[in-house]
């Protein structure tokens, strides 16, 4: 094997003086929400857990269509699937509830398989017609299975054996774990040689395919994951509620809200999906009390992000500053 050839004046490089600190304070919060029952208040917790479920589904739906170019509205599908697999495991079959949250991904990623296999004869807005429509079969057969109550829901009263502490804790360290796996996840994927099939796909799929790029098995792959990943944040998410419904897990509102998170931070980029989610976090608890006009709002800024700025907040932010917080390209430093 040949060593690599290297000029003495220039040096690749993969981390910025900001994505060091933006590493380092993502591990420190990846840290801390596990410690939160010790020292926080449950309202907090809350916060911790939903917004970590937020980010989680943003970062799965942002990686489906800002790299492998598919426009889902359909993800509730896996966030109900994973939900429900939660409750059935935990409710109806014994098993630890925390670990079957871990467990309940298995749903998601089987129901993943014959829904692309399905979907993939579809393009561009069929597609995502598509997605939607496998989501309200899958509400429609949930609300007729009298094993899962039906339209009643079910409620995850198996929780009642531990303490408010105890749930604390091993709900922030499922927090934890998700956003590692799909944040993280995430980012070493993008960093990898599939990461620059990925890239490549996003910015011309005919081209990546005509350099050998598999774009079909990828794209295969990546919507695989992204119902993994969702269905798992779909199962923390209402194993912190204790209850779910046919029309709260397979709620299109979901869709509704990876779009926005998503084109409003910033599609097919790590930084985007979550500047959106942060956006719309704190904009649905502080301003959730408008209701209609509120939601009014959130479409509007939509648009205008969509027409005026389709990169999002995290572009406008580069042009002022380019701080990358997850940078997956390699740069070339000249050597003074």
């Amino acid at each position: 094997m040949e060593a690599p050839v290297t000029h003495p004046s220039v040096t690749v490089q993969r981390q910025t003086t900001s994505s060091k600190a933006a590493l380092t304070l993502a591990a420190l919060i990846v840290l801390t929400i596990p410690t939160m029952p010790f020292w926080a208040s449950g309202g907090y917790i809350r916060w911790a857990v939903e917004l970590s479920c937020l980010i989680a589904i943003a970062q799965m739906w942002n990686l489906l269509a800002g790299y492998a170019g598919l426009l889902s509205v359909g993800q509730q599908a896996f966030i109900g699937a994973g939900g429900y697999a939660l409750f059935v495991l935990a409710g109806k079959l014994g098993v630890n509830p925390f670990a079957a949250v871990i467990l309940s991904v298995g749903l998601p990623f089987v129901l993943a398989i014959p829904f692309y296999l399905l979907l993939k004869r579809l393009d561009g807005p069929y597609f995502a017609i598509g997605t939607w429509v496998v989501a309200e079969a899958l509400r429609l057969l949930t609300s007729n299975i009298s094993y899962v109550n039906g339209g009643g829901g079910l409620s995850l009263r198996v929780m009642a054996e531990y303490s408010q502490h105890q749930r604390a804790i091993g709900i922030t360290i499922l927090s934890a774990v998700l956003l590692l796996l799909t944040v993280g996840g995430t980012y070493w994927l993008l960093r990898s040689r599939h990461g620059l099939a990925l890239t490549a796909m996003r910015d011309d799929p005919v081209a990546a395919e005509s350099q050998g790029v598999n774009v079909a098995r990828l794209r295969f792959l990546i919507y695989i994951a992204a119902a993994a990943g969702t269905g798992l944040a779909g199962a923390v998410y209402y194993m912190a509620q204790l209850r779910i419904t046919p029309e709260s897990g397979f709620d299109p509102y979901w869709a509704s809200i990876c779009i926005f998170v998503v084109m409003v931070g910033g599609i097919g980029r790590i930084e985007g999906a979550i500047i959106g989610a942060l956006v719309y976090f704190f904009a649905t608890r502080f301003f959730g009390q408008y209701g209609a006009t509120y939601l009014i709002v959130l479409g509007l800024l939509t648009m205008f992000m969509a027409l005026y700025a389709p990169g999002g907040i995290w572009s406008l932010l580069t042009k002022i500053r380019d701080w990358p917080w997850f940078p997956t390209a390699r740069l070339l430093v000249r050597n003074r």
